[in-house]
């Protein structure tokens, strides 16, 4: 069967509305990602803050920070080394059974020589959203250095600043390549992030601590 003149329409209509799409998609995200580029700094330039933000990223066989989460708390380490930032918050999940990512990420620091009263941890920061709305209502945090990687900052410093955190961001990986999967993960996320920020979605958690499990 032979397309009609009406499908071929369609098809075109169809095409050019996807592309609209994508370049809708690809604009916004390109404007979040620069919207606080200039706050992205290195250990040697971050300024003062009360607190360093850690956020999540999975842990490794035994219970241990992945290498990705590990680089991020070795930088949180070094900025209160120098004098940086006054205490750590550490953000992660341990809604899941049997994946204690806050206690984990805790024990690694203080392993290393911060004092525990120093080291605080919400065990509900599910998201990068979800982290930087409880740093802000619930810790209080109202200035904060973000240490994560730099493909992640641009859209960390966006959600914390929209949010009411005074934020600069310091890359845990200064110096590395950025995997292409996570170029591209980004681009989608920072557009959720967006939408999120101005729907002004509210966490999983709006207060307090969840309900983490036992054992």
């Amino acid at each position: 069967m032979k397309p009609t003149r009406a499908s071929g329409v369609w098809a075109r209509r169809a095409l050019f509305l996807l592309l609209v799409g994508a370049v809708s998609l690809l604009v916004l995200s390109h404007w979040v990602r620069v919207s606080y580029e200039e706050r992205i700094v290195s250990l040697a330039d971050a300024p003062d803050a009360p607190v360093a933000l850690v956020f999540g990223a999975g842990l490794a066989p035994g219970a241990v920070p992945s290498p990705v989460l590990a680089q991020r708390l070795d930088m949180a380490m070094a900025l209160w080394r120098e004098g940086k930032v006054g205490s750590v918050l550490v953000s992660g999940d341990e809604v899941k059974p049997f994946h204690h990512e806050t206690r984990a990420m805790r024990r690694y620091l203080l392993e290393r020589g911060m004092p525990a009263e120093l080291v605080l941890g919400d065990e509900a920061g599910l998201s990068t959203y979800d982290s930087c709305l409880r740093a802000r209502g619930v810790f209080g945090a109202k200035q904060a250095l973000l240490v994560t990687q730099r493909f992640h900052l641009p859209r960390a410093l966006f959600i914390a600043n929209s949010v009411g955190i005074d934020a600069w961001g310091v890359p845990a990986d200064e110096g590395r390549s950025t995997p292409w999967r996570y170029t591209v993960r980004e681009t989608l996320s920072r557009v959720l992030a967006l939408g999120m920020v101005l729907l002004e979605v509210e966490p999983v958690y709006p207060s307090g601590r969840a309900a983490v499990p036992k054992g």
